[in-house]
């Protein structure tokens, strides 16, 4: 994920020069640097410009969102290692998934503010083939590959991504907001790992059987 510095807009695409400067704009500043007119200025075009491509300031901030939600799963994507000794291919993915979530949010979070701060932000469907999932895809599709492994119960499948998602999200806020600001860079990291693993660990002795059932 790339962005353009501000500078005088002349020809091209207006519409991805509006998200490059959105996504400069909100690294720093979150969502509140979403502001049409100022948008407008930077990229060096009229207010109404910006209309011809997005209809409202939530249009232009569900775009950069969704650019955003592309780069955390680039993040989760460059972790996926081989296999730890002991560890499957499809539970190292999963590991990856987590920790990448968090470690985009401890890197950059003006963007992880945004990311889910536009009411369209969160995609519900597949991207059209080639592009990269927004993390919930993302998430979904490493906890397949531990059903299609025989790690993961079929049934406890369903909801899954819930717990999952909600445990390293809570996590980012916690250490971007929370009691462990104060934690060192290293220690941050081993809890943040602890915390996945824990998830996973905790995901994989699940039941779904009913009690007393063989």
């Amino acid at each position: 994920m790339t962005t353009e510095p501000g500078r005088p807009y002349h020809h091209g695409n207006l519409r991805e020069a509006l998200i490059a400067t959105g996504l400069t704009a909100t690294r720093e500043s979150g969502s509140r640097a979403i502001v049409l007119r100022d948008i407008a200025r930077r990229v060096g075009v009229s207010p109404n410009a910006v209309y011809r491509h997005f209809a409202d300031r939530d249009a232009l901030l569900a775009a950069v969102a969704l650019r955003i939600q592309e780069g955390m799963v680039e993040r989760m994507l460059s972790l996926t290692t081989a296999p730890a000794p002991g560890m499957t291919t499809a539970r190292t993915r999963l590991h990856a998934v987590g920790v990448g979530y968090i470690s985009f949010a401890l890197a950059e979070p003006g963007w992880f503010e945004v990311a889910f701060a536009a009411p369209d932000a969160l995609i519900d469907e597949l991207p059209a083939p080639g592009e990269l999932p927004p993390p919930l895809a993302s998430l979904s599709s490493a906890l397949d590959a531990l059903v299609a492994s025989g790690e993961l119960a079929p049934a406890a499948r369903p909801g899954a991504e819930w717990p999952c998602w909600s445990a390293v999200h809570g996590f980012a806020l916690l250490a971007l907001h929370g009691p462990l600001q104060g934690l060192s860079v290293e220690e941050v990291q081993a809890a943040a790992a602890r915390t996945v693993d824990t998830v996973i660990a905790g995901l994989l002795r699940d039941d779904p059987r009913p009690a007393g059932t063989p």
